[in-house]
């Protein structure tokens, strides 16, 4: 009888620790299926090419402060969160930007690149007060360009860019630019002179429904294809009067921007999404690249791989 009795306690046991088991394996797989900051909906339509890199991401971490005169104070983006998109996009390599928050302290991104490791780089905020021990500390932790946000109203101005992309030039870094187009058509003189390549945030924040018919097209498409300039094919919801889930204003503009140099172009996914209250769906953002490549996977991988690895230098 005793014996019978254990046996059932045993069972009973067993069977309870199998239950709450299978009960964290599903909570865990139904947590999996959501991504933090996207109203993600459904898998991904195509295998991306090893290496695939999201060229363009911010991480936000409440152990650093954000500068006095943020603006965007979103709430924590982390690594542990966004490795959860990259699980779902199927992308390996990413680049952290270091956003306006956190004004030109770039210790949110340096940490995270070190969580990340090799197979992340970065692109810090600077002002001309940065020394040149610092910006040879910012290299060898795997920082390659610095940004210019002058769309959010940050710290840096336009003055600062040339002689910045002077003392960046050695290092073999770019600038990034985040910039109104009318700010960009004041200053085409000065960047058009810069000694380092540019690189475009936002599709280089062409107005739609001007798209490719805009001036400003015209002048990044000439440096584009002069190997000086860079677009990121990000953001298509900032420009787009169409809005999701096609954004079908936009495509013709990439389509354009790729027709003019396929080469010249990468991804981001803009994860967290900072400046909307509605966050889109980042993998159907990121299945409209095969849209906008006419599902020419060659042009799609040198996109996402090679493209990445020869701006960031993976």
């Amino acid at each position: 009888m005793t014996n019978r009795n254990q046996s059932r306690r045993t069972f009973l046991r067993n069977a309870s620790m199998i239950a709450l088991g299978n009960v964290l394996a599903s909570a865990a797989r139904a947590a999996d299926t959501l991504i933090p900051f996207s109203s993600y909906s459904h898998a991904a339509a195509h295998k991306l090419p090893a290496n695939a890199c999201d060229c363009h991401m911010h991480i936000y971490d409440s152990r650093f402060a954000p500068a006095p005169q943020a603006k965007l104070r979103p709430p924590p983006a982390t690594v542990d969160m966004y490795r959860v998109l990259q699980r779902h996009l199927g992308t390996q390599r990413t680049v952290v930007v270091t956003p306006s928050t956190y004004g030109t302290d770039n210790g949110c991104t340096l940490d995270a690149l070190a969580t990340l490791g090799k197979q992340a780089r970065g692109i810090a905020v600077a002002d001309t007060s940065i020394t040149d021990a610092e910006l040879e500390r910012l290299d060898h932790a795997g920082i390659r360009g610095l940004r210019f946000n002058l769309a959010v109203g940050a710290v840096t101005t336009p003055d600062m860019i040339e002689p910045l992309a002077r003392r960046i030039a050695p290092l073999g870094w770019h600038v990034q630019i985040n910039m109104p187009v009318g700010e960009l058509e004041q200053h085409a003189a000065m960047l058009g002179r810069l000694p380092v390549p540019i690189v475009f945030d936002h599709l280089a924040r062409i107005p739609l429904p001007a798209g490719e018919a805009h001036p400003a097209f015209a002048f990044i498409r000439g440096l584009m294809q002069e190997q000086r300039a860079w677009v990121k094919l990000s953001g298509a919801y900032i420009a787009s009067k169409t809005g999701a889930p096609q954004y079908c204003d936009v495509g013709p503009l990439v389509q354009a921007s790729i027709h003019a140099a396929p080469e010249q172009l990468v991804w981001g996914s803009d994860w967290p999404h900072p400046t909307e209250t509605h966050k889109p769906d980042d993998v159907a953002l990121l299945d409209l690249l095969s849209d906008w490549t006419a599902n020419d996977d060659r042009v799609r991988d040198c996109i996402l791989v090679g493209n990445p690895a020869h701006l960031y230098r993976f």
